[in-house]
């Protein structure tokens, strides 16, 4: 028993040595990691000082306010005057075709007025003229007061002497003379509508062709590619910015025309009802 002790003992403490000699043998072969971290720190943190002391004094944006940078140039002016000659009458066109339409509206939004086509002063001396039976005093009221609907009275008094029907019939030509007035004005906004969206498509037009010009070149400029497509891009919406407004007015002073019209027709022939049994007073 004693013996087999002794044989267990002596076996354990062979491998255990023989454990020992092969680790030592595995940490003299493995090579040494180097240590990339360190080397790298190293560098870095000898030059911070050599940059720090290098560095002038003041240089951080917050000691040298003047170091801010520079404003960005204005795009739209750059499309305006960098597009060339025709891409700049292109530009002057739109603004006219604009200034012409705000022009037009205003002046067609005073004209289509009630007060200023029929005014009432004129309504209440004409009445008054035919309770009397006067046509002369009728007319000279339509004279001191002309207008679309003095034009029509005054066409209607004329031919007083040769019978209603004929002077329905005056009447009826007079208020589409009137009539075809006010719509040659209203339709210079929809000229101006109209124009301004095929001006803004040449501009797209002029924009793409210089588009493929620097492409052909082989190696592009790319700010004049960019100048190219905002060209083509702000013509366009320049085209519609202006065509849009300019319809949207066109179609509702022609409506409030007709309707001012209806009502001055209405009016014209509500004060002449009486022209049959009219005597002219010399």
């Amino acid at each position: 028993m004693k013996q087999m002790l002794r044989i267990a003992m002596i076996s354990a403490g062979l491998l255990l040595a023989h454990a020992g000699a092969a680790r030592a043998q595995d940490e003299a072969a493995a090579p040494a990691v180097p240590d990339f971290a360190a080397e790298a720190a190293a560098p870095a943190a000898a030059a911070a000082p050599a940059a720090a002391d290098d560095a002038p004094v003041g240089t951080g944006l917050a000691e040298n306010p003047e170091a801010a940078p520079a404003k960005k140039p204005n795009v739209f002016a750059q499309v305006v005057f960098g597009s060339g000659p025709i891409g700049f009458i292109l530009w002057m066109g739109l603004f006219a075709a604009a200034a012409a339409a705000i022009y037009f509206i205003v002046d067609c939004s005073i004209l289509i007025k009630p007060q200023k086509m029929m005014p009432q002063s004129l309504i209440d001396k004409v009445t008054a003229a035919m309770a009397e039976g006067d046509v002369l005093k009728a007319l000279k009221a339509c004279e001191s007061e002309p207008g679309p609907l003095a034009n029509i009275l005054v066409s209607g008094f004329s031919h007083v002497e040769e019978g209603f029907d004929i002077i329905q019939e005056a009447i009826g030509t007079a208020a589409d003379i009137e009539t075809e007035r006010i719509m040659q004005r209203l339709n210079w906004i929809s000229v101006m509508a109209n124009i301004s969206p095929m001006l803004g498509l040449l501009g797209t037009v002029q924009g793409m062709i210089m588009c493929f010009d620097s492409l052909a070149t082989g190696a592009p400029d790319v700010g004049a590619l960019a100048l190219a497509i905002s060209q083509a891009l702000w013509t366009t919406a320049a085209g519609l910015s202006v065509a849009i407004p300019a319809v949207t007015f066109f179609y509702a002073l022609r409506n409030n025309a007709n309707r001012v019209i209806l009502r001055m027709e209405a009016m014209t022939f509500e004060l002449i009802k009486d022209l049959r049994n009219v005597e002219v007073v010399e």
